[in-house]
């Protein structure tokens, strides 16, 4: 299964899943989309301490509920991206937030200023007008979009997402 992915890094706050949210609802009737998210903190949660997914999840087993509206999968093993994608079946965009390890084409997330500690990761940076790119210093080979301008995002991510190819499950 081939699928194209294209990545969003930048500081808490800085609108990385809004920008998201906003290109899976443009794209959701034209294309099929997946979105993973990286949770660096641990702060993701399966169900309410004490139900029975959660517990089996804390005695030490992998839980996966079925539900007749959704999928919900935990693991204690890290998985790779193609066996993320292999879970998600066929679908033709996958979005991912952070993972700044995976090498994907990124666009870093910026409002008030650009933090240079992301640009060795990043082919473009989505800003605002709280961003000055005067003092910005950005290489030239970042190019720049506009946070608010969903058409110009989407139109980079046909341009630039690449091509992966998926493990079965």
């Amino acid at each position: 299964m081939e699928y194209k992915a294209v990545a969003f890094t930048g500081p808490s706050g800085s609108g990385k899943t809004t920008l998201i949210e906003k290109i899976v609802r443009r794209l959701e009737s034209e294309r099929r989309l997946a979105v993973v998210k990286h949770d660096p903190s641990d702060k993701a949660r399966f169900d309410r301490e004490g139900k029975d997914s959660d517990r089996f999840f804390r005695a030490g087993a992998d839980v996966a509920v079925l539900s007749p509206t959704r999928t919900t999968l935990f693991s204690h093993r890290p998985r790779s991206i193609e066996e993320i994608a292999g879970m998600f079946g066929s679908f033709d965009l996958m979005l991912v937030e952070g993972l700044k390890t995976l090498p994907l084409p990124r666009i870093g997330v910026f409002r008030g200023a650009i933090d240079p500690d992301y640009l060795p990761v990043l082919q473009a940076v989505a800003v605002d007008g709280s961003v000055d790119l005067d003092t910005a210093s950005l290489p030239r080979d970042i190019m720049v979009l506009d946070l608010n301008n969903l058409e110009e995002i989407i139109d980079w991510i046909d341009h630039h997402a690449i091509t992966l190819k998926g493990t079965k499950c």
